[in-house]
Protein backbone atom coordinates (compact mmCIF):
# COMPACT_ATOMS: atom_id res chain seq x y z
CA UNK A 1 0.00 0.00 0.00
CA UNK A 2 2.30 2.32 0.79
CA UNK A 3 4.28 1.86 -2.71
CA UNK A 4 1.22 2.64 -4.33
CA UNK A 5 1.43 5.93 -2.58
CA UNK A 6 4.86 6.61 -3.48
CA UNK A 7 3.77 5.85 -7.54
CA UNK A 8 0.69 8.23 -7.19
CA UNK A 9 2.82 10.94 -5.39
CA UNK A 10 5.50 10.77 -7.98
CA UNK A 11 2.75 10.75 -10.97
CA UNK A 12 1.16 13.48 -9.41
CA UNK A 13 4.11 15.76 -8.99
CA UNK A 14 5.20 14.98 -12.99
CA UNK A 15 1.25 15.71 -13.87
CA UNK A 16 1.37 18.95 -12.01
CA UNK A 17 4.58 19.81 -13.61
CA UNK A 18 3.15 19.34 -17.18
CA UNK A 19 0.42 21.76 -16.50
CA UNK A 20 0.34 24.85 -18.55
CA UNK A 21 1.18 27.86 -16.81
CA UNK A 22 -1.85 29.46 -14.98
CA UNK A 23 -0.14 32.16 -12.90
CA UNK A 24 0.50 34.54 -15.35
CA UNK A 25 -2.40 36.59 -14.15
CA UNK A 26 -1.17 36.99 -10.61
CA UNK A 27 1.48 38.85 -12.23
CA UNK A 28 -0.56 41.05 -14.12
CA UNK A 29 -2.48 41.70 -10.84
CA UNK A 30 0.43 43.27 -9.18
CA UNK A 31 1.58 45.18 -12.12
CA UNK A 32 -2.06 46.39 -13.01
CA UNK A 33 -2.35 44.80 -16.39
CA UNK A 34 -5.73 43.39 -16.37
CA UNK A 35 -6.95 42.70 -20.17
CA UNK A 36 -6.41 38.61 -19.37
CA UNK A 37 -7.25 38.53 -16.12
CA UNK A 38 -10.85 37.67 -16.32
CA UNK A 39 -11.36 36.17 -19.89
CA UNK A 40 -12.98 32.85 -19.96
CA UNK A 41 -10.81 30.30 -21.43
CA UNK A 42 -12.01 26.71 -21.55
CA UNK A 43 -9.59 23.58 -21.24
CA UNK A 44 -9.42 21.87 -24.37
CA UNK A 45 -7.60 18.39 -25.51
CA UNK A 46 -4.21 17.68 -23.56
CA UNK A 47 -4.94 20.63 -21.16
CA UNK A 48 -8.48 19.10 -20.14
CA UNK A 49 -6.83 15.40 -19.93
CA UNK A 50 -3.84 16.52 -17.76
CA UNK A 51 -6.16 18.75 -15.72
CA UNK A 52 -8.60 15.28 -15.20
CA UNK A 53 -5.69 13.45 -14.74
CA UNK A 54 -4.42 15.52 -11.78
CA UNK A 55 -7.88 15.58 -9.96
CA UNK A 56 -7.84 11.58 -10.39
CA UNK A 57 -4.81 11.34 -9.16
CA UNK A 58 -5.37 14.04 -6.04
CA UNK A 59 -8.19 12.33 -4.90
CA UNK A 60 -6.79 8.93 -5.21
CA UNK A 61 -4.06 10.11 -2.74
CA UNK A 62 -6.44 11.73 -0.43
CA UNK A 63 -8.40 8.42 -0.16
CA UNK A 64 -4.98 6.08 -0.15
CA UNK A 65 -3.50 8.34 2.85
CA UNK A 66 -7.09 7.88 4.84
CA UNK A 67 -7.14 4.39 4.32
CA UNK A 68 -3.61 4.15 5.54
CA UNK A 69 -4.23 6.04 8.51
CA UNK A 70 -7.14 4.12 9.81
CA UNK A 71 -5.23 0.94 9.13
Amino acid sequence: MEMFLIIISILLIAIVLLQSNKAEGASQIISGGNSDLFSNRKERGVELFISRCTLVLGLTFFLVSLIMEFM
